[in-house]
């Protein structure tokens, strides 16, 4: 069985996140999807909890029809040290044959590891950082993830969570 691992903060999970899923699973018999920096919320780039990120993610593979025993989803505290951060991460994730990244941290994290990495590259201009930057700006940022996304951020009025964030932060 093929399995790969997708790792990433999704602050939020958008449609550009929903397409790499597909297209691992294109590839792979599931996929793993970490959740970095799951310690981290409530701050501008990280407003989310990992508890609210893990629903979102959840949620939009469900609705576009992705069996959930086609994917794990695992929240991952970071530990700020690159030379052990490929351990520390598999200490909590089962194994995995490729690692899908756009990131270069990762992929010099993983330089000398017996690991495969996928390179990837934006297929749709979607970005995490302008949907939230959308979101401080009362601009339109619901077309840019899935609606189940959309759905849980606007119930838990994450876009007002964003402004009240980056504004006790300037």
């Amino acid at each position: 069985m093929k399995v790969a691992l997708f790792i990433g903060r999704f602050q939020p999970f958008h449609k550009g996140h929903l397409e790499v899923v597909k297209e691992i699973l294109k590839e792979n018999d599931s996929v793993i999807i970490a959740i970095g920096s799951a310690e981290n919320s409530f701050l501008p780039e990280n407003p989310m909890t990992a508890s609210e990120r893990f629903q979102i993610i959840d949620e939009s593979l469900k609705e576009a029809k992705i069996s959930s025993e086609k994917y794990r989803i695992i929240p991952i505290r970071n530990i700020n040290n690159y030379n052990l951060w490929v351990e520390h991460l598999n200490t909590y994730i089962p194994p995995y044959e490729t690692v899908y990244t756009g990131s270069k941290i990762v992929k010099d994290c993983y330089a000398d590891k017996k690991i495969k990495i996928k390179n990837l590259t934006r297929k749709l201009e979607i970005s995490a950082t302008k949907i939230r930057e959308a979101m401080q700006e009362n601009k339109e940022w619901e077309e840019y993830v899935p609606k189940a996304c959309a759905d849980l951020m606007k119930k838990w009025k994450i876009p007002e969570r964003t402004k009240i964030i980056q504004n006790s932060s300037l």
